[in-house]
């Protein structure tokens, strides 16, 4: 083999071995990576989201059902001005979870309803996650002089 065969094969070894690196790690993000909805955005797919998402909203009034005889088990709807989504979760809410409240909820999108594993309830009446507040923006909802 002369010199330029070497630097050839080394160099293509070098791009063979960073290729598969990229791809492991893109592979492990794709299963971390949780995408950022609305309860409109989520109408307007054409096809289901795969994995993790987070749906942002504020929580519908009357909507909030309790398994019988389980107060970790609630079933509620995240709606904003145009769609509705259903939610159910399992686990302890936050304390300032409640109807008409701003939250987020983490999980995978099943049959039209979210199976959250995580809800986030806003902590104030001047707080709004940027996810929230972005979409607002995009939607041409956003009331200039609002603390995002």
């Amino acid at each position: 083999m002369t010199k330029r065969e070497k630097r050839l094969l080394l160099v293509a070894a070098v791009v063979g071995v960073a290729a598969v690196a990229a791809a492991l790690v893109l592979t492990a993000l794709n299963s971390a990576v949780a995408y950022f909805y609305t309860p409109s955005d989520l109408q307007k797919l054409e096809k289901t989201p795969v994995g993790l998402i987070r749906l942002g909203g504020l929580v519908a009034p009357g909507s909030v059902k309790f398994a019988e005889g389980r107060e970790t088990e609630v079933n509620f709807v995240i709606k904003d001005e145009f769609a509705e989504t259903a939610v159910s979760y399992k686990g302890v809410l936050p304390d300032l979870f409640r109807e008409g409240q701003g939250v987020i909820v983490q999980g995978k999108l099943e049959n039209g309803r979210v199976l959250a594993s995580e809800v986030l309830a806003k902590h104030d009446e001047n707080y709004m996650p940027k996810e929230v507040a972005d979409a607002l923006k995009e939607q041409g909802r956003w009331k200039e002089g609002e603390t995002p």
